[in-house]
Order: structure tokens, then C-alpha cells, then sequence
């Protein structure tokens, strides 16, 4: 995977960074939780694990910096979930990208950022993986979700994983919830972020090539 490039990504040209090389298998998009940025380790950890199984990444800001500053703003999941679609409209009006296969990564609340965006251009995303999300933040839109979904939580993490289990319920899509035994909110235990990494690779893998090419 060639060094990832720094781009500015929809009308607000949001800082990101993009890495993807021809021959992937999809671009997975990254939306970011609460207080974080693209430049998340754990996420950019996550990346990493993608680019080895072949998959791009774009990781961006979903916020501008005044924005960012701004509590109310930071838990706006419909304006999160707008600055992801616009992401995907960016995308697509990239030539060398020619349209990819695009699946979403979030965590935290960009969690339920990804789920609302999910629902919100179902013909465009092809796979979900959410890591300690907070999908009681996007309620409205779990039925409508069609994309393959898998909720990744904690096991210590214990208000969060109840929250997923409503959530999985509440989903009808193709769908599994992971456990990762021994986990915090943050995955900072030894080895555990590593599992996360391994489950959403193997989710992207096994579901983008099937999605249809838009």
C-alpha cells in the first residue's frame, strides 16, 4: 500500500487522508467518534489492518475545527451522517477512484453516523462495521439499514454492549455482534485492538466484492 495522500474532502474541503491503490477491493470510509479526529490512532490502527487485505481507506475530520469546538455539534449525528454522504458524493466525483465499492467504519458516535448514512444511501454502501458504537444515537434509522453490519463492543464495556444488543434487534440486515472479552470502551487492553481489526478486515472482505458495483 503506497503512502497514504493528503485531500480535501467535500464542499468544506475537510482535511483526510486517502490511501487506495488500484485493485482493491472497496474503500472503506471512517467516521470518527466524539473528541477525535483522523488522525485516531485506533482507527488509523484499523487501517492499516485494511490496507493489508487490500481495501482502501479514507479517514477525514467530520468537522471543521470551530465545529469541533462546539459540544452540541460533536453528538449532531444528522450533521455527521450529512458530512459522510457528502464524503461519498466526493468519491464518486473523483475519476481515478472510478467509483469504488465503499463500506463504513465508525466508532463511538460516529458509529451511528455511519448507520444514518447507511440508511440514508443504501444503493452506495456496501458494508458496515461499527467499534464500541453508540447506535441508540441513530434509533430512527436501524430498520432501514440494508448493508451488512457487524457491531463490535467490548465485553466490559457493559452499558454500551446493551445498547448494541437493542440495536441488533432493531436491524434488518444481514448482521452479528462480536464481543471482544477482557475490552474497555477504548480497546486499550493488550491485543484487543488487534481483534477489532481482524473482525472488520474480514467483515470488509467477505461482503464489499459482493456488494453491487454501483
Amino acid at each position: 500500500m503506497q503512502t497514504p495522500r493528503q485531500v480535501q474532502v467535500g464542499p468544506l474541503g475537510l482535511p483526510g487522508e486517502l490511501g487506495v491503490e488500484s485493485g482493491s477491493l472497496g474503500l472503506v470510509v471512517f467516521a470518527h467518534g466524539s473528541g477525535s479526529s483522523r488522525l485516531s490512532p485506533r482507527n488509523r490502527l484499523v487501517a492499516t489492518a485494511l490496507h493489508e487485505s487490500a481495501l482502501g481507506t479514507l479517514l477525514f475530520d467530520l468537522l471543521t475545527d470551530d465545529e469541533a469546538a462546539d459540544r452540541t455539534k460533536v453528538f449532531d449525528i444528522a450533521l455527521l451522517a450529512c458530512r459522510l454522504c457528502e464524503a461519498l458524493d466526493w468519491i464518486d466525483a473523483q475519476d481515478e477512484l472510478a467509483r469504488p465499492r465503499v463500506g463504513l467504519f465508525g466508532a463511538s458516535t460516529g458509529a451511528a453516523a455511519a448507520l444514518a448514512a447507511a440508511a440514508m444511501r443504501p444503493e452506495r454502501i456496501g458494508a458496515v462495521v461499527c467499534r464500541g458504537g453508540r447506535p441508540d444515537l441513530a434509533a430512527e434509522h436501524l430498520a432501514r439499514v440494508q448493508a451488512p453490519t457487524l457491531l463490535i463492543v467490548g465485553g466490559e464495556d457493559t452499558e454500551v454492549l446493551r445498547w448494541n444488543r437493542g440495536a441488533l434487534k432493531a436491524l434488518r440486515c444481514e448482521k452479528a455482534l462480536q464481543v471482544v472479552p477482557g475490552a474497555t470502551h477504548l480497546f486499550e487492553e493488550p491485543g484487543t485492538l488487534a481483534i477489532v481489526a481482524r473482525l472488520a478486515a474480514h467483515w470488509f472482505v467477505v461482503h464489499l466484492p459482493r456488494a453491487q458495483q454501483p
